[in-house]
């Protein structure tokens, strides 16, 4: 049996039609990337957005397929590294988020997710290092700006 990988309305509504997960990261950096990414994904995409901001003045209305399931992260409303009593530094949110996503929604040897970190460095590099080395994801699945020099595939 095979199945298709066309994506048009009557494809995503068939039974046997391919999905593949996605997992997408942002910050108040990286929201018109964001945009543009979301806005090219078949309609029947599935996975999870997380969007780390400052604070919840910068949380809107971002459009992503209706299977995909889209978090805001607000930074003001968050604690930093435990007993620092620090707040949340910039990454943070979103390195802890996509560790406990990845703890639960990455347990499959032949896992196909789509990797998409968009955002600042620090919180990239962090959720990039995690992936590969505590969920075995390999780094040519996971695709960051290239402006960061990271070890990914574009």
């Amino acid at each position: 049996m095979t199945t298709s990988t066309e994506h048009n309305a009557a494809a995503c509504r068939a039974s046997r039609h391919t999905r593949v997960q996605h997992l997408v990261t942002a910050d108040e950096t990286s929201l018109v990337e964001l945009e543009t990414l979301l806005a090219t994904l078949p309609i029947c995409s599935t996975g999870r957005v997380f969007i780390e901001v400052p604070d919840e003045s910068w949380t809107g209305l971002v459009t992503a397929p209706p299977r995909m399931t889209l978090t805001w992260l607000d930074r003001s409303r968050r604690a930093g590294a435990p007993g620092t009593g620090r707040g949340c530094a910039p990454g943070e949110a979103l390195a802890r988020a996509v560790s406990g996503w990845a703890g639960e929604m990455l347990c499959a040897d032949d896992d196909a997710t789509r990797v998409v970190l968009l955002g600042g460095y620090l919180g990239t590099a962090e959720i990039v290092d995690d992936l590969t080395s505590r969920h075995g994801v390999e780094a040519s699945a996971i695709h960051t700006p290239e402006r960061f020099g990271l070890a990914t595939a574009r």
